[in-house]
């Protein structure tokens, strides 16, 4: 498994790690409209998965908005991923004008967290980290972010999801 601090503090990660290569795991979460959604629901699309805390947190809420901004220059879909709860998502987007993707909620069951590595036991929040998933549901690219409060590597991501068929 990754190794993942959270404030230079060791975290459990709960669920398998994803490596390129992996077939993406399917995964259950609710949309802004408290609808379950799934991976299957972009089927056929790149897709860049960006992993965050908490949107209302600083490095979160910089993260989600360079997606946003950078994903016109990309043919994938984006979507971000939280334990906030849906209500929330909808009101952070509102309030940072936020609409070029499509923010999801794993609070109900952490199903997305555990099936991508990512539900940090000691906190139940998810892990920092980016998976682009190709067209067939190949994944692509991964970054487990080391420490949770950093930022990911954007230009990596980014170029991983224009190259991703």
């Amino acid at each position: 498994m990754a190794n993942v601090t959270f404030h230079q503090e060791p975290v459990t990660l709960i669920g398998s790690e994803i490596k390129v290569g992996d077939q993406a795991p399917n995964f259950t979460v609710l949309n802004n409209d408290l609808k379950e959604v799934s991976l299957d629901d972009y089927k056929g699309k790149v897709k860049l998965i960006s992993v965050v805390p908490s949107l209302d947190t600083g490095v979160c809420s910089l993260q989600t908005k360079k997606f946003n901004d950078e994903a016109s220059k990309v043919d994938a879909q984006v979507l971000t991923v939280s334990m906030d709860l849906p209500f929330a998502q909808k009101r952070w987007l509102e309030a940072n004008n936020v609409s070029n993707l499509i923010t999801l909620s794993d609070h109900r069951e952490g199903n997305f967290g555990e099936k991508y590595g990512v539900l940090i036991k000691e906190l139940r929040l998810l892990a920092r980290s980016i998976f682009v998933v190709d067209s067939n549901d190949k994944v692509t690219y991964v970054e487990y972010v080391s420490e949770v409060s950093e930022h990911p590597d954007y230009d990596k991501a980014l170029e991983a999801a224009k190259q991703a068929k």
